[in-house]
């Protein structure tokens, strides 16, 4: 494995540009380079963190027939382009972009590199070179929303959010909607920051939904940060890609584990077998891309139960969170009793449920 960064990555480039054209051909024959594109450090804890657990996971399951590359603490932003392209030249076959902020940039350079496959995570633009993953981080917010719905003591939520995109909309919802099956009064606090991972500006946030009176607070950004602030205060929360109990052994009550290196395995063998096609996977509990951490032991066992009862639901197909009636949050019906929204509908949902309250 070999370890890049934003500061040297052109000088890899640069490097690479100069070896013999015939040593680079010997050395696509021994083995298949795979490239990923990281958000944030990896040593983020969370996201970045899971995602490359995945990448190490490619390189333990298939040895010497691949090798691995990364660049972390990429921008969503222009600056991603030259990132990309430079894995491509470098002569990586499969290269993972790992964020919704990179869908643009990932269609452009895939563009201008037909032979190279690309795979891009949590967008929705593909092509015949690209394909695009997710996971179904809502059905883990399902069982967070049920923890926090019958432990916080004034149904008052708090909800850490990055971005108005999709998968943190689902979230805020999941949750929501979860939280009011066991306390019907329940609301949810939202804040969004603007950003995946800025641990400061996560952590006064959180003090912020705390000073609104939140008791249990989730967070969909990237920093253990948020637990813990909810740790100095006493108060609950929840860990968000990766089990952070270390972090905050008593407010982390548990936590939705991205678990991306099955998926990462299969498409690289698909190089190597020659089998790789573009398409779309959205994975989830069944598949066992969401997992949820260990409970605290302060979770009381009826508690635990339920949450459990979630999880068996999603797995076997009994149980979707996003089953009507169903109201945005100006209480118009948006969801039928009964009905249960399509996978096509939440993929692209931009409203909240009623309960949901931006602070």
């Amino acid at each position: 494995m070999a370890r890049l960064t934003r500061r040297n990555f052109i000088q890899a480039a640069g490097a690479v540009a100069t070896l013999p054209m015939l040593g680079s051909r010997a050395f696509a024959q021994e083995k298949i380079k795979i490239g990923f594109v990281f958000l944030g450090p990896i040593g983020d804890f969370g996201w970045t963190w899971a995602h490359n657990k995945g990448r190490e996971a490619v390189e333990a399951a298939l040895g010497d027939m691949v090798e691995t590359v990364y660049v972390e603490n990429v921008a969503e932003d222009a600056s991603a382009v030259p990132v990309m392209r430079d894995l491509a030249q470098q002569g990586c076959k499969l290269i993972f972009t790992t964020s919704f902020g990179y869908m643009d940039q990932t269609i452009q350079v895939a563009s201008e590199f037909p032979d190279v496959k690309f795979e891009h995570c949590t967008g929705f633009k593909r092509a015949d070179n690209v394909a695009t993953y997710n996971s179904k981080f809502h059905e883990g917010r399902a069982v967070l929303g049920t923890i926090a719905g019958k432990m916080s003591k004034e149904g008052s939520l708090g909800y850490l959010g990055s971005y108005k995109v999709p998968e943190v909309v689902l979230g805020v919802n999941a949750f929501c909607l979860a939280a009011q099956k066991q306390n019907p009064a329940a609301t949810v606090k939202l804040v969004m920051i603007d950003s995946w991972f800025d641990p400061p500006k996560e952590a006064a946030a959180t003090e912020t939904l705390v000073n609104l009176g939140c008791d249990v607070v989730t967070t969909h950004t990237d920093s253990p940060g948020p637990l813990q602030i909810l740790e100095q205060k006493g108060l609950y929360g929840f860990g968000q890609g990766a089990d952070m109990s270390a972090f905050a052994p008593n407010a982390h009550l548990t936590a939705i584990e991205d678990i991306w290196g099955p998926y990462y395995i299969e498409r690289a063998q698909a190089i190597l077998d020659d089998s790789w096609v573009s398409m779309d996977t959205w994975d989830g509990m069944k598949e066992g891309t969401v997992v949820i951490s260990p409970y605290n032991p302060v979770v009381p066992g009826d508690v635990v139960e339920m949450a459990d009862a979630i999880q068996a639901g999603y797995k076997d197909g009994s149980y979707d969170i996003f089953t009507g009636p169903i109201y945005d949050q100006d209480g118009v019906l948006k969801v039928k009793e009964g009905e249960v929204m399509s996978l096509g509908d939440l993929a692209v949902i931009d409203w909240y449920v009623q309960g949901v309250q931006s602070a």
